[in-house]
């Protein structure tokens, strides 16, 4: 008898251990991943979706790369990222019968900034990338006064790591001497501290509430093709002429549950891209939000 009261204890044990797995699944609490970049718009459009619907969302960072093997691992519903998926990682989601659409679900004007006591309004897009591959160490090689450069980037399972890398350096390795930060917040408090830093961070993370620069960094114009455009100009940004623009994107496995599509369509809804200019990005063009209907049938 008592050997079969211990049985059914421990019987009793193991399916109260699975009933929370049991409850999530029934709940179908939506769980998002991701990109440090998108990480305060997701949640923001996550809580105003629980206000509307009275349905959770769960966001978490950890960088496009993490967001991206999470989904592919089948431990989230959604992955952010601030770059596109890789060959690899398709060939990946591929190999284990998983088909990866791709939302893109606002756009980002990737600012490079330097504390607002430097004289430097302006940087060649060359001159970006040589400063992050430690080429230029002073801040003279750009015009600028006489101080070493110190540099503020991300980690590497960042997509921002990743989309910089590629695009200014020509996917050559960054400088030894980069301080590899956790997130944009971070760069952004320590370029506001040291008068020669430099750092890279989305647009969204340079803008208060209010809209105004954050105070103690600025952000540079970027020269390249004869033309010097800001990341706060937002005609440039969205049309394509600002050398660093890119989309900011959401990957689905497979096809999509109903709460899943239901809370993207919200994001891309008028009500959720003005969120998304508020919080200092860019809405998505009527040719992307057509694709990205597409991609939830």
């Amino acid at each position: 008898m008592k050997k079969l009261l211990v049985a059914t204890l421990a019987l009793a044990s193991t399916v109260a251990l699975a009933l929370p797995t049991a409850s999530f699944a029934a709940r179908e609490m939506v769980q998002i991943k991701g990109s440090d970049t998108l990480i305060n718009l997701v949640q923001s459009w996550s809580e105003a979706y629980l206000d509307k619907t009275g349905k959770m969302i769960s966001v978490t960072g950890g960088g496009s790369g993490t967001g991206i093997t999470a989904l592919i691992d089948g431990r989230c519903y959604i992955a952010d990222a601030s770059r596109e998926m890789k060959a690899k990682e398709y060939k990946m989601a591929e190999e284990r019968g998983i088909k990866v659409s791709e939302i893109t679900v606002a756009i980002d004007g990737l600012s490079v900034i330097v504390n607002s006591e430097n004289p430097i309004e302006e940087l060649k897009f060359e001159e970006i990338g040589e400063l992050f591959k430690g080429t230029i160490k002073n801040w003279k090689g750009v015009g600028g006064n006489d101080g070493a450069v110190t540099l503020y980037g991300r980690q590497s399972n960042s997509g921002t790591f990743a989309f910089f890398q590629e695009l200014l350096l020509e996917k050559k390795d960054y400088s030894d001497k980069m301080n590899r930060m956790n997130g944009n917040a971070q760069i952004v408090e320590a370029v506001r501290k040291d008068k020669n830093a430099v750092g890279y961070v989305g647009i969204g993370y340079i803008l208060d509430e209010n809209g105004n620069v954050v105070p103690g960094i600025k952000p540079v114009k970027v020269l390249k093709g004869g033309k010097s455009v800001s990341p706060l100009n937002a005609a440039a940004v969205k049309g394509g002429d600002y050398p660093l623009s890119r989309g900011l994107y959401q990957y689905i496995a497979g096809t999509p549950s109903k709460l899943t599509a239901d809370f993207i369509r919200f994001e891309l809804s008028e009500e959720g891209q003005k969120m998304a200019e508020k919080m200092g990005f860019y809405p998505i063009s009527d040719a992307l939000q057509k694709k990205n209907m597409e991609a939830l049938k």
